[in-house]
């Protein structure tokens, strides 16, 4: 029998709910991670929740990334796309072998896992309804329309971010409430690092109750 990676495309790690949650987190490393650097994370957000935690297909340098770039903050945006098509392949695949609930996957990115996950919200609008995104900028400016109602993202971003400045991160609000989205844009008085704050802070609005109409 073949491995899970095998059957559905990217080395992975999967850790199944508790307490009879029907909520995944789409764990998305940054740069040089792996599948195991989230998972902490995705504890703290979600204690109950099924963990999803892929590994990048692409190697900068010997590190793991989700896509190619051309240089710091440049992107090949062609294998960006060809790359988030994979991974929303890879998405509904996991969904069907892990006996998922896709309407309760949460995607999670840092860096560029969150840059690859606001690629999948604007490229397959309605496969993912919630993101928390950190640390994460545009990664490309849509040519049509895309209709994203109904869709909530929590955008946690560094003031003193020395790879994204305050206008990169408004600009990806912007685009995902021009949509139709639900943005909040959380801001801290720090760089590109992930803090215990963007983490408690998320994990709050995770919890809140969702109004609905």
């Amino acid at each position: 029998m073949r491995a899970p990676e095998e059957l559905l495309g990217f080395a992975h790690r999967f850790v199944p709910a508790t307490e009879g949650s029907r909520e995944t987190l789409l764990l998305l490393h940054g740069t040089g991670g792996n599948e195991d650097d989230l998972i902490p994370v995705g504890r703290l957000l979600a204690p109950n929740a099924a963990l999803l935690s892929p590994r990048g297909k692409v190697l900068e340098r010997g590190m793991p990334r989700f896509f190619r770039r051309l240089a710091e903050g440049v992107f090949d945006v062609p294998d960006l796309v060809a790359r988030t098509h994979e991974l929303a392949e890879f998405v509904r695949a996991a969904a069907d072998h892990y006996d998922l609930d896709v309407a309760g996957i949460t995607a999670v990115g840092f860096s560029n896992g969150a840059n690859i996950a606001g690629s999948l919200l604007l490229l397959h609008p309605g496969l993912v309804r919630q993101a928390v995104l950190f640390r994460a900028m545009v990664p490309f400016e849509p040519e049509g329309a895309v209709a994203l109602a109904g869709t909530r993202v929590f955008m946690g971003s560094g003031r003193h971010d020395p790879l994204i400045p305050p206008s990169g991160s408004e600009r990806l609000a912007a685009i995902l409430r021009e949509a139709g989205a639900e943005v909040t844009l959380a801001w801290q008085p720090t760089g590109h690092s992930l803090t215990h704050e963007d983490v408690e802070e998320a994990r709050r609005w995770l919890a809140a109750p969702v109004a609905r109409p």
